[in-house]
């Protein structure tokens, strides 16, 4: 069982957030997750508001994690698997700004471990183009909850991931 004092948080957009938050979820030492929106200027928003692409929140999912079974640098290895940071404003088929590649950060450490892991992939060259991940930080912003039906949304429907 988890300390609850212990427990750190983290959020990423990458995309549609059904498949993110299914990935997150899935993890060793991930306590929890929600989908919802993030980074944008309307307070809440629903997701047709987020869907017309004039909110400025991009679908987000916050995960609550146990420091001590799985690292922050961990969950970023993850994010950066799961999505092409190399796309503005594009995943797969979604194109708008909520689709966005976004690390919000929660205190200085996850900001320095979240450029340096940006800058060391970029150096690596797996990429043929420029990372336009934004890092930024989270208390500049509220998450809101997404509504209920797309909580663990692939799980519900007996789904593993969007692409089948």
């Amino acid at each position: 069982m988890a300390d609850e004092n212990k427990l750190k948080k983290a959020a990423f957009a990458a995309g549609c957030f059904w498949g993110i938050e299914e990935e997150f979820r899935n993890t060793k030492g991930v306590v929890s997750t929600a989908v919802g929106y993030m980074g944008g200027r309307t307070k809440n928003p629903t997701y047709e508001d987020v869907c017309t692409g004039q909110t400025g929140h991009a679908e987000t999912v916050e995960v609550t994690y146990d420091p001590s079974k799985i690292s922050y640098e961990e969950l970023l290895k993850i994010f950066w698997n799961i999505h092409d940071p190399t796309t503005l404003n594009r995943q797969g088929p979604d194109i708008g700004e909520q689709y966005r590649s976004v690390i919000f950060y929660y205190d200085e450490d996850q900001e320095n471990i979240a450029k340096t892991s940006k800058e060391k992939l970029q150096k690596t060259e797996a990429f043929n183009r420029d990372i336009v991940t934004e890092i930024v930080p989270a208390n500049e912003f509220k998450f809101y909850r997404a509504e209920e039906y797309h909580q663990q949304y692939l799980k519900k429907r007996g789904m593993r991931s969007c692409r089948f």
